[in-house]
């Protein structure tokens, strides 16, 4: 199945949304950081929440390379809230209720789970430099080993 990724090389596509504490967030207010924007389906879901525990233990190893890592789900600012509670997260989430920013990085698209087709966010990761331009896109993420692997990512680019 291909997605209709956005260009390495060019301005990652800006967006505005909501996080965990209903606060409008912008993808331009972290300019002169690097971000790790991951794309996860659900939170409080068993691979969600090893992915989000992984990147929580290694928080200051991402703010020791300048890197903010943002998640970003189809779900409510509230439910965002309860799994930031509930695994005690130390980032933050955005909620795409819409799915219009999964949409914008293409990963919005057609999924096949148990047999059924559906339409849902499929789980990559993108890196956006200081300038706000997209320079990877991680299209295989295992969530056991996520972190790690962005980690080592960050100290490549």
């Amino acid at each position: 199945m291909s997605l209709n990724l956005p260009a390495l090389g060019q301005p990652a596509p800006d967006f505005t949304t909501q996080n965990q504490r209903d606060e409008t967030v912008s993808l331009s207010d972290f300019r002169g950081k690097t971000v790790v924007l991951y794309f996860y389906p659900k939170a409080m879901t068993p691979g969600c929440t090893t992915q989000a525990c992984g990147i929580r233990d290694s928080q200051q190893e991402f703010a020791d390379r300048n890197a903010v890592v943002l998640g970003i789900s189809p779900d409510a600012p509230a439910r965002l809230q309860k799994f930031i509670d509930k695994q005690e997260l130390n980032f933050d989430l955005l909620s795409d209720e819409d799915h219009a920013i999964a949409e914008q990085y293409g990963v919005w698209a057609l999924k096949k789970f148990m047999g059924k087709e559906f339409m849902g966010v499929h789980r990559l990761t993108f890196i956006i430099d200081s300038d706000g331009q997209l320079v990877h896109i991680m299209e295989k993420v295992k969530t056991k080993s996520h972190h790690d692997d962005v980690l080592a990512l960050l100290d490549s680019l």
